[in-house]
């Protein structure tokens, strides 16, 4: 990639950061159910909460598990219960959610 398309590449990554600070809300609305279903699965663990934030499909389990130090059986296990209920974006092994939260989702009624 050229420098200059990796500048735009950028940019275009803070406009839709923006964006969606910008359409929070709408998001909220539209997302409500998953996100609640995503508050039960992950409860009140501050490690498997800190673990879905990091779910963006770019590290492994494994990458995950290493970064929040949650328990590798309890953080297989969430992310079973949250493919099974169709949270997820492809495959389990670099899990992704299928929805946006905000950095603040668990700190916050978000």
């Amino acid at each position: 990639m050229s420098e200059s398309s990796a500048e735009i590449l950028d940019t275009l990554r803070k406009i839709y950061g923006l964006l969606e600070l910008l359409a929070e809300d709408k998001i909220a609305q539209r997302d409500a159910k998953q996100r609640a279903v995503l508050r039960e699965i992950v409860g009140t663990s501050s490690t498997k909460q800190k673990s879905v934030l990091l779910m963006d499909g770019n590290r492994t389990q494994t990458e995950i598990h290493k970064v929040t130090q949650v328990n590798k059986g309890h953080l297989s296990t969430m992310i079973g219960k949250l493919h099974k209920e169709k949270l997820l974006v492809g495959d389990t092994k670099k899990p992704e959610l299928n929805f946006s939260i905000p950095p603040n989702f668990f700190e916050s009624n978000a």
